[in-house]
């Protein structure tokens, strides 16, 4: 019976050919603008490792002084170092890393490539099993190699590709800064989005190119960027074991969701400990948030995406109107025709679901046009100098919601019309013939 509606369907789209143009366009335009900015949000707010994101959690722990201390607010962001190497030496957690940006010199021995800057982490030995990081070729370092301050480096597949032309770069030399590393490990094509494990830095800007232990990074004095918060005497060295200044990410790895609340009191008696020993001069206060937690946190999304969701919405509901008036003249335009119908025996649910087929049709229609100008709004999102514009790609399961989307609000759309259309009397209808 259905396939017998969609074929009137059709018949009734021949004869009223530039009434169901329209109805088809203010679909298609609905859908284009929403689904545009459907699927930034979508990009934009997904979970980054679902694998895990509620196992890994991210430590945040006050250990500032009292200057300027409101009761109740959030502590830093990020840890001291000394608190760090504390927590990663005590090992509460499957796994643990301590991490912070940097950049690099890299030396190249390619004739006829000059040496360049590029971005790097300097973290712990955790850090690639932890957040899954793909591995072309090698492993990551080892937790030994950490505490041997080991010259050893793992690149990416970009930088593989630049410095060795590609293939297996694994026990290579890698001049960095002037100082000679070992190739461990070649990342694979990897972009977690958001970059979640560093807020502090570009979140949707793309991967370091070189990963370093962060104990030999301090050794060399690499340089290093990202925030730094710093109170007391520093005596000239911000980034050393024991400066008050906080400038370091800590992420451990939990078994289960569950022992968070036991991780937690671990992290409420050790800032306890510090503030007896007099390091920690404000009342205990620790935060402990899995991955979408922190992204919830940091209102990852940007402000302006979330306002142009809305406003493509709000023109789609718009499209829909305009669509509800086009299908009440065409459903009421034919009520001789419905009359007809149910002189003849057709009920009253029959001439709705018909309604309801057509007007399902009229959404396919334009959930196919909408496919395309979703495409080319999408296209426009990537000319757009935002940080987060290049990932802006339509995959399949957006591909899929476009025409889901086109179809339900379309059939939404002619609820209305449907039933007026339904309660047509026959008898009115064809005395008026």
């Amino acid at each position: 019976m259905l396939g017998y509606y969609f074929n009137l369907a059709l018949r009734s789209f021949r004869r009223d050919k530039a009434l169901t143009a329209l109805m088809v366009l203010a679909i298609a335009l609905g859908i284009g603008a929403c689904m545009t900015t459907l699927t930034v949000f979508h990009v934009l707010s997904g979970d980054p490792i679902p694998t895990k994101s509620d196992r890994l959690f991210y430590v945040q722990l006050d250990a500032a002084e009292m200057n300027d201390y409101t009761p109740g607010e959030e502590p830093d962001e990020q840890l001291t170092r000394y608190d760090s190497e504390t927590l990663l030496r005590e090992k509460r957690g499957l796994r643990q890393a301590m991490m912070t940006g940097g950049s690099v010199s890299v030396t190249p021995e390619r004739e006829g490539l000059p040496p360049f800057l590029s971005d790097a982490r300097y973290t712990s030995a955790d850090f690639f099993p932890m957040f899954e990081v793909p591995l072309l070729y090698g492993n990551g370092w080892s937790a030994a190699q950490d505490e041997q301050h080991a010259r050893v480096a793992v690149i990416s597949k970009e930088l593989n590709e630049r410095v060795f032309g590609g293939g297996n770069s694994v026990g290579k030399q890698l001049r960095l800064d002037q100082t000679d590393f070992t190739v461990v490990g070649v990342v694979d094509e990897w972009r977690p989005t958001p970059r979640f494990y560093d807020m502090n830095s570009d979140r949707y800007g793309e991967l370091e190119n070189v990963f370093l232990p962060f104990t030999t990074s301090r050794d060399l004095d690499m340089g290093r960027n990202g925030s730094m918060n710093c109170w007391g005497d520093t005596q000239g060295d911000a980034t050393g074991p024991n400066a008050p200044c906080s400038w370091i990410q800590y992420w451990v790895e939990l078994e289960s969701a569950g022992k968070a609340g036991e991780f937690r009191d671990y992290l409420v008696n050790y800032s306890d400990q510090q503030r007896a020993a007099g390091r920690f001069k404000r009342p205990t206060n620790v935060r402990l948030r899995n991955a979408m937690e922190l992204l919830d946190y940091a209102r990852v999304v940007p402000n302006d995406v979330v306002m142009q969701l809305w406003l493509g919405f709000g023109f789609l509901l718009v499209c829909l109107v305009n669509t509800i008036g086009l299908l009440l003249a065409k459903f009421l335009r034919r009520g001789s025709e419905i009359g007809v119908r149910r002189a003849l025996g057709a009920s009253r649910g029959a001439i709705f679901t018909q309604c309801l087929v057509e007007a399902g049709t009229v959404g396919l229609a334009g959930g196919i046009l909408g496919l395309g100008l979703s495409l080319l709004g999408l296209w426009g999102v990537r000319q757009q100098p935002a940080s987060y514009a290049e990932l802006a790609h339509l995959d399949v399961g957006m591909l899929l919601l476009t025409f889901v989307l086109a179809v339900v609000a379309s059939i939404l759309a002619g609820l209305l019309p449907a039933w007026r259309a339904m309660q047509v009397t026959p008898a009115i209808q064809l005395k008026s013939q």
